[in-house]
């Protein structure tokens, strides 16, 4: 009798933990501090795997990029060791929201949608969304986009400027990332991109000379993520960016990728708040 009490004790107690199951998957991750990544000796980034200048695995394995040299003196001004976590476009926000990592230094265009989700810190760096077409080709209008079959990554600021600004009916493939779409329209696949005013030394790469920058869309300015309401590390970034603007830190890893004088960013964006709370 003892013995079936305690077996259907257990059959309790499990069953109450499973439908507790969703409920804890299901829950933000917790706030993270400055404090709480120097207790634990590491700060997990997010970051683009395969997009570079921005972010990109070395044939030796090693991250690298702008966002990773970025991400590097942050976390050297924290005192930790960093660790690096490859995303795709589409997973950059759910990885942070869950708490896979701490913090996104991943590409991530500063957009009133994207506050929504994530709190952005002050602007680090810049970046424009492009239409890239045939050289040989006279496109000068959005309505010249219509002849041509258009790759994008799935999500990214270039869908959303391709898809607004395209002719109906225009023929747009999207693809989970930079690197396919850009891999789609070296192989053949699509005759145009969206993409950013980098994608043309990775193209020149597969297809030397025959493609180049037609149109501009939008100018972006790319900020570091974390959750929202995290006020402590929020504010330890922007201190962070702030320093390395005034101390020439910025310039180096910009002269090293990007081959441009640091950026005039601005103060404030419509509908973004570079402070939490």
């Amino acid at each position: 009798m003892t013995r079936m009490k305690s077996t259907r004790r257990s059959l309790l107690i499990a069953g109450a933990a499973a439908l507790a199951l969703p409920a804890v998957i299901g829950t933000p991750a917790q706030a993270i501090t400055p404090a709480e990544i120097k207790a634990k000796g590491k700060l997990v980034v997010g970051i683009q795997g395969d997009n570079p200048p921005w972010g990109f695995v070395t044939s030796a394995g090693k991250q690298d990029g702008l966002d990773a040299d970025i991400a590097t003196l942050f976390a050297k001004e924290l005192g930790v060791q960093v660790e690096f976590v490859p995303l795709e476009v589409n997973n950059r926000i759910p990885a942070l929201t869950t708490g896979r990592v701490d913090v996104l230094f991943a590409t991530m265009a500063m957009l009133p949608e994207r506050a929504k989700a994530v709190q952005f810190s002050k602007p680090y760096v810049a970046n424009t969304i492009v239409f890239i077409g045939p050289k040989k080709d006279k496109i000068t209008t959005n309505e010249d986009m219509g002849r041509y079959t258009i790759a994008v990554a799935k999500g990214a600021a270039q869908d959303t400027q391709v898809t607004k600004n395209a002719p109906p009916n225009t023929v747009i493939r999207r693809y989970d990332g930079d690197a396919p779409s850009i891999q789609a329209l070296v192989s053949g696949q699509v005759q145009a991109i969206g993409g950013n005013i980098f994608y043309m030394q990775r193209i020149e790469q597969g297809r030397p000379g025959e493609f180049e920058n037609k149109l501009e869309f939008q100018n972006l300015y790319n900020g570091a993520c974390t959750r929202l309401g995290e006020k402590e590390i929020n504010a330890a970034i922007n201190t962070f960016i702030d320093k390395i603007k005034a101390n020439g830190e910025l310039q180096k890893v910009y002269d090293k990728w990007m081959k441009v004088p640091v950026h005039k960013f601005p103060d404030s964006l419509e509908g973004i708040t570079f402070t939490a709370s």
